[in-house]
């Protein structure tokens, strides 16, 4: 009898224990962690992939020969005489980068407050591009249709007054894109947020026989704290007179972008742009979503020192941030990344990480 029980007892027990465990296994038909249980797995599943194929090379030039000037904001990043430069851009092309984007030092004495120096033919970005082409002919080459690296106040436009004059502006702007189209550069930026110009410069493109040139709208370009280290690198952070907020837009603001967008797509841009990047997917995502349109953003010089500066303090892991970072774009709908980080993350994806 006492023997039975404690056989009854023992039983009773097990079967406590065993609605205890049963009571935690939970009966779901669908669980989202069997897909990223190993890498294979995870690799079938994922949405979307960083190739070198999405990048493209912002970088700074000067004038001389065997200059290397570092950026101090911007670790890692250095301004580039010419014969350097192609050293850099040769093995860009090697890495499989489809192309850069020029940006000048101009040097302070040839700034003045018409920026006469960008309508020279023989000025550093029209040198550049010739020596790019005639070297390095498979990489594309992108130039910026801008003021600012040739004024001696630092604006995108002419200054009247305490004007930013827009039409004024956009004339000259057509004059610079067509000088950088006979230098031999295959797209046009326009990174000043001037009204019109876009139509203006596919034009004066097309009256010029380079209706092959393409052009890259900055369309969403807003006046933002982040181009800070950007403004070192061209050194015009010391020249600039004021803030850009009468053309760049206000952060604030994404209904607008779509306005801009649209009226850009329909002076004939054939690709646009969202610049700063990583503070406005939401806005990559919307422009992308609503045009359809080739779209690139450009993660900008305080993005790059922020991410830069975290991983040398060993705050980030700067490998890890930076290729996250990149697929992030890709996610808002992002066709393709201006980024200084390209080359670093073209090795990167080469080794396969």
């Amino acid at each position: 009898m006492n023997m039975q029980l404690r056989l009854g007892a023992t039983a009773d027990r097990q079967g406590r224990k065993s609605d205890k465990v049963s009571s935690t296994s939970l009966e779901l038909a669908t669980r989202m962690r069997r897909s990223r249980r190993t890498p294979w797995s995870r690799s079938l599943v994922r949405e979307h992939v960083l190739t070198v194929n999405d990048l493209i090379w912002p970088v700074f030039i000067v004038d001389g020969e065997g200059r290397r000037e570092p950026v101090a904001s911007m670790p890692g990043v250095e301004r580039l005489s010419v014969d350097e430069l192609l050293r850099e851009v040769e093995e860009a092309a090697k890495l499989g980068i489809p192309a850069i984007a020029l940006f000048p030092n101009v040097e302070r004495s040839l700034r003045d407050e018409e920026a006469s120096e960008a309508l020279k033919d023989d000025n550093l970005v029209c040198r550049a591009i010739t020596a790019i082409k005639k070297n390095i002919p498979e990489i594309g080459v992108i130039t910026d249709a801008a003021r600012d690296p040739y004024t001696s106040h630092g604006h995108d436009g002419l200054l009247r007054g305490t004007e930013i004059v827009n039409d004024e502006t956009v004339a000259m702007l057509a004059r610079h894109a067509v000088l950088q189209a006979q230098a031999g550069c295959d797209i046009v930026a326009p990174s000043d947020m001037m009204d019109g110009r876009v139509g203006a410069i596919r034009r004066a493109l097309d009256a010029n026989g380079f209706e092959h040139v393409q052009i890259m709208a900055y369309a969403a370009k807003y006046a933002s704290a982040f181009y800070g280290p950007f403004r070192d690198a061209l050194g015009s952070s010391k020249t600039l007179v004021g803030d850009k907020a009468t053309y760049q837009m206000d952060p604030a603001n994404a209904d607008e972008a779509l306005r801009e967008v649209a009226l850009d797509i329909e002076e004939g841009a054939d690709a646009v742009m969202i610049k700063p990047g990583m503070p406005y997917l939401d806005v990559v995502r919307r422009v992308k979503d609503a045009f359809g349109v080739p779209t690139f953003a450009y993660q900008v010089s305080g993005e790059y020192a922020m991410l830069s500066a975290a991983a040398a303090n060993g705050w980030l892991d700067g490998e890890r941030v930076m290729l996250e970072s990149l697929v992030a774009f890709k996610r808002a709908g992002a066709d393709g990344v201006l980024s200084y980080f390209a080359p670093r993350a073209a090795r990167v994806l080469r080794n396969g990480s």
